[in-house]
């Protein structure tokens, strides 16, 4: 009997609509240990809607919050649009729509997508970014980060889109390309307003120990901080004499020990100091060359295996520890970014640099050579081969003839040696000491010479915060020629976005708001005369980095949430969403969090508890010979189940890729809705495999699904009889129920615990199994099997609950339970194994003891076969599992 899905889908679908089914409020009965808060990560809502993709981690979510109710939580789900965006302005820009049209409409898209789902979603707290009640109280965030110092306004090279005609983060360039629309990124100098998330660099990476993340995750968030320890040193600027001047330039090095080493010096082609340290010979030659940087991304200047590049500025520096002038270079695999956007160069133990002094015939000195090395010294003994340095070192001419006799030791070897620890050659007094003992010597003495000091370094760089573009949140300031830059007053916010003809960027540094007149110019809130107000605006992130606090209290107009909602449920208990967000929206909305709680306003230190990335669902792709793929539409399957190219009739390999539109494998779940109802669609995507892993879509699998729940509705036409299934039973039949309904609520209720969801509908499909054999179903088998499905397939459930003669929704029913002793094995399975080797298997009683375990394994066949002849050496017995016997 087929499962009607089309009717009963949109009837419950409308029920839950109409009662508000899971409308949540912070009710006081449930103590905090019985309240959870589960989150998806939020969706932009693009023109194209959903795809098959999209409802994994929602499907997820759902069936572990309905879960949850049934185990008597009290659950926040909410759901909400992430609206603000490129694609819409982008799409305005084409057409002449407002962005707010286009994007309303496709909330309302994907809004009918996703109830089409039977999501258990509050949508009374939905929110939208980009509505002003949502966007009044992110501009009241960014005044209070600016209040506290944090975010600051500054002329700086950045990472531009020519294309979207705005800046972009670091997090936002992939592969040296614009994340949104793919074209280069190349480099350009102009007024941003930055955020200082560097002073949260520590706190994030500390407290990432308490969270219940995916190791992965919290590993590159600690890399993409990259918190380094070490020295910032001063290099005095040679003057005309070669004496060293007054002016000064400051590096970072994590070796300070190396020094000795550094033969020359570069400079990022955009440090300030670029152009004073530039000789009127060398000013053509470096000005083309930092016109030729600009037009590189980071990841092209940074590249390793990139051919090294630069140009000498004339002019040369002091280094503080021997006085040897060394050349001063630029080049583009410095960063303005990176430490200080200068480095000392130590070509002996750093890559980069060797390949550097190799090419424009630069001098490279060893300074640190190896355990191993110094050992060689003195016949393999390491401390004395150190001390017999130390000696050497005391007197010029003993330390000359050392290194002679050692070549290997001290001279520059064939290739660079990477700078491990090891210890101090050619280092003056700092020669045959180990590398721990002088990294902090020469810290203290440069910090004692008032030469250097011990630092902390961060590859972490402040927030590139704003946008050259009109679709986002206005930002809050104003610029008056009197008293500088001025908040705009919080009773008067939100700052709300202008009416604009042209939503064209300038691609000039200021966003189309600057065209505006009468919005632009203002009165100063301060002083009342003439002002400006700030023309960039927020980046999508911005309204990201905080919504899940606005879901607490969505129509509060008086706080962005009271303490009390805020108290009540936070920290997120369950945040599901994809791993592409580790280090953008994740690491700016804890930093946010930080400063929330820094002045008061939450209760704590990080936002979500526990994290789960859902794997990537792909589809199949086909593969020419040379690697390149072919759209699904211009492939044909020939008779023998290969696969070729229709227009070339070359053969393919089918191939698992991500669904792309181009590719035309994109699988729309409002197609599989139709055809097979949304109970089926997310059963599938729950069947497929593990949450965490990527898997490819196969509509053969969700084929399956959905015959599976045609057996499920069948077997629910059957007669419900009252009977007592806790007592003796007569029926060998419904003994053997009694027993698989134990083990199916164990097994359900754990792995959908330990959203563990395939390997809970497997169990479910032995349930139904066994149920198919009876005439009648014990309705307490019945509707506690009714309400684990319901978790999963909540249509069927419901339909299948009420036909059971209930007339109330069994979302807040209790979670069905079961006897330990019912769910009990009558026998174990015990292998038999010979040296590691599988030889047989036989039945024994659970808890048989060992001597009994190892007497059956010896009179197994298998076990007589393979010790013919042999010798038992031991034998390892695993009660209920195994007894592996060792011979020879």
């Amino acid at each position: 009997m087929a499962y009607p899905f089309g009717e009963i889908e949109s009837k419950w679908q409308k029920y839950w609509d109409d009662n508000k089914t899971f409308k949540v409020t912070e009710d006081s009965r449930f103590p905090k240990d019985k309240r959870r808060y589960v989150l998806d990560m939020f969706p932009y809502p693009s023109g194209a809607g959903l795809h098959v993709g999209h409802p994994e981690g929602y499907t997820a979510t759902d069936i572990y919050c309905r879960y949850l109710r049934m185990k008597g939580y009290n659950v926040l789900h909410p759901m909400g649009y992430d609206a603000f965006g490129l694609p819409a302005e982008n799409y305005a820009i084409k057409t002449g729509t407002h962005p707010s049209a286009t994007t309303f409409k496709n909330i309302e898209h994907f809004t009918q997508q996703i109830k089409a789902l039977g999501f258990s979603y509050d949508w009374d707290r939905e929110v939208r970014t980009c509505t002003p009640d949502y966007y009044k109280w992110t501009q009241w965030i960014f005044l209070q980060l600016y209040k506290k110092g944090l975010a600051y306004e500054a002329e700086t090279p950045i990472n531009w889109c020519p294309e979207c005609k705005t800046g972009l983060a670091n997090e936002e360039v992939k592969e040296g390309k614009c994340e949104r629309c793919g074209a280069s990124v190349t480099h350009k100098t102009i007024r941003q307003w930055i955020l200082k998330i560097t002073a949260y660099a520590d706190d994030l990476i500390k407290d990432l120990d308490g969270l219940d993340w995916p190791e992965s995750v919290k590993l590159m968030q600690r890399n993409w901080i990259g918190r380094s320890e070490g020295a910032e040193v001063d290099f005095a600027i040679a003057g005309a004499d070669g004496k060293a001047t007054n002016e000064k330039i400051r590096v970072y090095t994590t070796r300070p020990d190396t020094l000795y080493g550094a033969t020359y010096m570069v400079l990022a082609p955009e440090h300030k100091m670029v152009a004073s340290l530039t000789t009127p010979e060398q000013k053509a030659a470096v000005e083309a060359y930092i016109e030729q940087a600009a037009k590189k991304s980071d990841l092209e200047r940074t590249d390793l295996a990139k051919d090294k590049t630069g140009v000498f500025t004339g002019s040369y520096g002091i280094d503080p520890v021997n006085g040897a002038k060394v050349p001063i270079w630029i080049s583009d695999y410095v960063l303005t970014g990176h430490g200080t956007g200068a480095i000392m160069a130590v070509p002996a133990h750093d890559e980069r640099d060797w390949e550097f002094a190799k090419k424009f015939g630069l001098k490279i000195i060893k300074v640190v050579a190896s355990k191993e090395e110094v050992a060689s010294l003195a016949d393999g003994d390491e401390a004395k081969g150190a001390a017999m340095i130390r000696e050497a070192a005391k007197n010029v001419s003993a330390y000359a003839k050392l290194a002679a006799a050692h070549p290997d030791v001290f001279d520059v070897a064939s290739e660079c040696t990477p700078a491990k620890d090891g210890y101090s050659i050619n280092s003056a007094d700092f020669s045959g000491r180990a590398t721990k003992e002088v990294i902090p010597s020469i810290i203290e003495w440069l910090g004692k010479e008032g030469i250097g000091n011990k630092a902390v370094s961060y590859k972490l760089r402040d927030w590139v915060f704003s946008r050259q573009r009109y679709w986002g949140e206005p930002i809050p300031l104003v610029h008056c020629p009197k008293c500088g830059t001025v908040p705009v007053p919080e009773d008067q916010l939100p700052l709300e976005l202008p009416a604009v003809k042209s939503y064209q960027p300038t691609g000039t540094g200021e966003s189309p708001l600057a065209g505006i007149d009468e919005w632009v110019n203002c009165t100063c809130p301060v002083c009342g005369g003439k002002a400006r107000r700030e023309t960039n605006t927020m980046p999508q992130w911005a309204g990201s980095c905080w919504y899940y606090l606005r879901y607490l209290d969505p129509h509060n107009d008086k706080e962005f949430c009271s303490k009390e909602a805020e108290s009540y449920w936070m920290p997120v208990d369950l945040y599901v969403g994809g791993a592409e967000h580790a280090v953008l929206h994740l690491l700016y909305s804890r930093f946010w969090h930080k400063v929330l709680y820094d002045i008061g306003v939450v209760s704590t230190k990080e936002p979500f508890h526990r994290l789960i990335n859902q794997g990537m669902i792909t589809s199949f792709a086909f593969q020419r010979a040379n690697k390149s793929l072919v759209p699904v539409d211009q492939v044909e399957e020939a008779s023998d189940g290969s696969f070729k190219e229709k227009e070339t009739g070359e053969k393919l390999e089918r191939v698992i890729a991500k669904m792309s539109k181009s590719l035309k494998n994109v699988v729309n779940p409002d197609e599989m809705i139709q055809n097979y109802g949304a109970d089926s669609v997310r059963m599938y995507e729950m069947f497929m495999g593990p949450l965490t892993e990527s898997k490819p879509w196969n509509t053969q699998g969700l084929i399956g699904i959905s015959r599976f729940l045609d057996k499920v509705w069948a077997v629910g036409q059957k007669e419900l009889c009252d009977i007592d299934v806790t007592g003796k039973l007569d029926d060998d039949k419904l003994v053997s129920l009694r027993k698989t309904y134990a083990k199916t609520v164990r097994k359900v209720s754990d792995d959908t615990d330990s959203l563990s969801f395939n390997t809970a509908i497997s169990q479910m499909m032995i349930f139904i199994n066994e149920a198919s054999k009876l005439d009648k179903l014990p309705r307490a088998f019945w509707e506690g099997f009714v309400k684990m499905l319901a978790c999963y397939a909540p249509h069927m459930g419901e339909e299948l609950w009420q036909k059971a003669g209930h007339d109330k929704t069994l979302a807040y029913e209790s979670w069905p339970e079961f006897s330990e002793d019912f769910a009990k094995e009558d026998s174990k399975e015990i292998v038999v194994m010979i040296n590691g080797k599988l030889r047989d298997k036989f039945q024994a009683a659970p808890g048989t003891d060992k001597d009994t375990l190892q007497k059956t394994a010896l009179e197994t066949e298998g076990a007589k076969k393979f010790l013919d002849g042999k010798s038992i050496v031991k034998v390892v017995i695993v009660p209920d599992k195994l007894v592996n016997i060792v011979a020879k």
